[in-house]
């Protein structure tokens, strides 16, 4: 791990929490037993669609949140991460 955020410390609000996203090129966004995949080349999400999915009720970059190259990991989904990080 190159760097690491304790998100309560240090949030990361919508407006760079969509900067972040334009960085990537997929995008995984887990809700429970849900998961959103998103290719930003070939969907092109706009910034409502990608702040519903990457953003929390509390105006801030959901948590858990990891990157890994150009792939972005919102929220734990086990299998998700197995398939993405091992």
């Amino acid at each position: 791990m190159k760097e690491e955020q304790n998100a309560k410390k240090a949030t990361i609000q919508a407006v760079e929490a969509l900067a972040l996203a334009r960085t990537v090129s997929d995008i995984y966004a887990a809700k429970g037993k849900n998961v959103v995949h998103i290719n930003m080349k070939r969907d092109k999400p706009d910034d409502e669609t990608l702040t519903k999915l990457i953003v929390g009720p509390s105006g801030n970059l959901r948590a858990p949140t990891l990157r890994k190259g150009k792939t972005l990991v919102v929220g734990f989904h086990r299998e998700t991460y197995e398939s993405i990080f091992s």
